[in-house]
């Protein structure tokens, strides 16, 4: 196997598709109960139960996910998806007023008017070493007499100073990858993959399948080689020809990202998003920009946790979401490469003033220039009873001390009440509770959910497949917060937030702790200690409302900082 083959190999098994090589694990875990089938889910059939039993009445629930995009034609999802009561589809006027022609199911942040979409952009780093550099750069600076943005701002640009100019052993060299190459074998593979799925006559098979196989043709041979020569080599037989070809595309795009982020080290980054979307990004009242293209062709991450949090259930098709009756708006604000703040604020900002009561965020960066601008929105988020969910990420940090954007910790001082950060579990049965890629903190990780191997919609119409990230953990959170909302609709933000973290379930044994074979509880790189369950959160939730309601100080909320 030549180098780049092993490079993505090597990635691959150890993160994007972590634990996808056991056979142990079936497709669907996250959603099981211990008890009943034997693996450590979340027990969605049990909470179905629970509230069964009590005959209350299920009430719509939109959920806002906030991505890279959704496939809007997927036949577990295009019934789900949030509609625009006030938008005529498809005759260019902007007919509810908001500044968004055409928002019939979302909106699109890095769209341009003409048509385009910002594919790839620059990491947050350059971005902001190089904005900041004439302001800060070599000056006498005296920390006591800045005010609080200012000592953010400035100890932020020496942050990125460091990082730039520096040496950091920990950030990998891809200057030698391949990557006209690794291009090259992910297009013999999608050729391959449509030989065979016509051969075989089945959209969907594992390496296992193909291996059993047997071939007709020479064409049949030479795709079946090509896709079992890797797998057999680096035990991947489990994975379904979806997972394959889809880790193949996410690692080419990672390492394009990462050969973009080294070029900052000599030049300011190319300002992708400005040519394509042509606002002032300095100015967040020019909202009046993006377009309504929501799916962009580059949706797979936001198709697989729209569909683990509402897949339609029990339909007899691909995966089932967590809740029943959600309706996902969709709104795209994540690039290959890091998101802007202003377009995190105003899709926060929008999926609020549309009715959105549960958002779900799986994206992250180091950086936040303008953080400000998301912290009101996380304010105004608060006062309007929204509640935020955001995924921890997937470095194996401590993010108590390493920075993870967005979070809750407001620049001018206080702390955002609505919003729960989310590390991933694992199935126990593939080592540990904790996923290996999932980070962690005491302090800054609220709880841990299933984040590895987690089987949802995949683009394509009817495709679907295993991914695995704290970008999956996020969404499970989103689904229980829905599944319990639709039932107990008064709950307040933070009231969802007490009763996710309450009812979570602490494990007894020893994790290890993420990146390392170090055991400790769980209470100590989390919050709560626990993983979230399901069944437990509608539990609690019932002792909240009713005749055998538990006392819970009602919540202030913030007053709205909305400019």
């Amino acid at each position: 196997m030549n180098k780049f083959s092993r490079i993505f190999i090597a990635l691959l098994i150890a993160g994007l598709s972590t634990v996808a090589q056991t056979s142990v694990i079936p497709n669907g875990w996250h959603m099981m109960d211990k008890e009943a089938d034997g693996y450590s889910g979340v027990s969605v059939d049990k909470a179905y139960q629970f509230l069964k039993s009590k005959n209350l009445k299920s009430n719509t629930v939109v959920v806002a996910v906030i991505d890279t995009g959704i496939d809007t034609l997927h036949e577990d999802l295009k019934s789900i998806l949030w509609t625009n009561p006030k938008e005529i589809p498809g005759n260019g006027i902007d007919d509810d007023g908001n500044g968004y022609a055409d928002d019939v199911h979302g909106w699109n942040f890095l769209g341009g008017k003409d048509g385009r979409n910002v594919k790839v952009d620059s990491d947050e780093r350059g971005r902001v070493y190089y904005s900041l550099k004439a302001k800060w750069d070599n000056k006498v600076v005296n920390k006591s007499t800045l005010s609080k943005a200012d000592l953010y701002e400035y100890e932020m640009f020496l942050k990125a100073k460091a990082e730039i100019t520096g040496t950091n052993p920990e950030e990998e060299n891809f200057s030698e990858v391949d990557v006209p190459a690794l291009k090259d074998l992910l297009s013999s593979l999608k050729l391959s993959d449509s030989i065979l799925k016509k051969a075989m006559g089945r959209d969907t098979f594992t390496g296992k399948d193909l291996d059993l196989y047997t071939t007709r043709s020479f064409a049949e041979r030479r795709a079946k080689n090509d896709f079992l020569g890797i797998m057999k080599s680096n035990n991947m037989l489990e994975q379904t020809n979806h997972e394959f070809v889809a880790g193949l595309a996410e690692y080419i795009e990672y390492i394009e990202g990462e050969l973009r982020k080294a070029q900052a080290k000599t030049s300011a980054p190319k300002e992708y998003r400005k040519d394509i979307v042509g606002d002032d990004e300095t100015n967040l009242n020019d909202y009046k920009y993006g377009n309504n293209d929501i799916m962009a062709d580059f949706s797979m991450h936001g198709t697989h946790c729209a569909g683990i949090i509402g897949a339609l259930r029990n339909n007899g098709k691909g995966a089932d979401g967590i809740a029943d009756n959600v309706r996902i708006m969709v709104l795209r604000v994540v690039p290959d490469g890091d998101e802007h703040d202003k377009d995190i604020a105003l899709a926060i900002r929008y999926a609020v003033d549309h009715g959105a009561k549960i958002i779900s965020m799986s994206f992250g960066k180091s950086y936040s220039p303008q953080k400000q601008w998301v912290d009101d929105a996380f304010a105004y988020a608060e006062s309007k009873n929204v509640l935020l969910v955001h995924a921890a990420g997937n470095d194996a940090k401590d993010v108590d001390y390493a920075d993870n954007f967005p979070n809750p910790n407001y620049v001018n001082g206080g702390r955002a009440g609505n919003l729960i950060t989310v590390g991933a579990s694992a199935e126990p049965k593939s080592g540990s509770y904790t996923a290996s890629f999932s980070n962690y903190g005491k302090k800054e990780v609220d709880v841990f959910a299933p984040g590895a191997k987690i089987y949802s919609t995949l683009p394509g119409g009817n495709n679907y497949g295993n991914l695995s990230g704290t970008s999956m953990a996020g969404p499970v959170v989103a689904g229980i917060a829905a599944l319990t909302l639709q039932y107990y609709p008064n709950l307040t933000a933070k009231q969802l937030k007490y009763v996710i973290e309450k009812s979570a379930l602490q494990p007894k044994e020893k994790v290890n702790k993420p990146g390392t074979d170090e055991k400790v509880q769980l209470g100590e790189i989390s919050k709560t200690g626990g993983i979230v369950n399901a069944y437990e959160a509608v539990k609690l939730a019932s002792t909240l409302t009713g005749e055998n309601k538990e006392t819970l100080p009602k919540p202030k909320m913030s007053k709205s900082k909305r400019g």
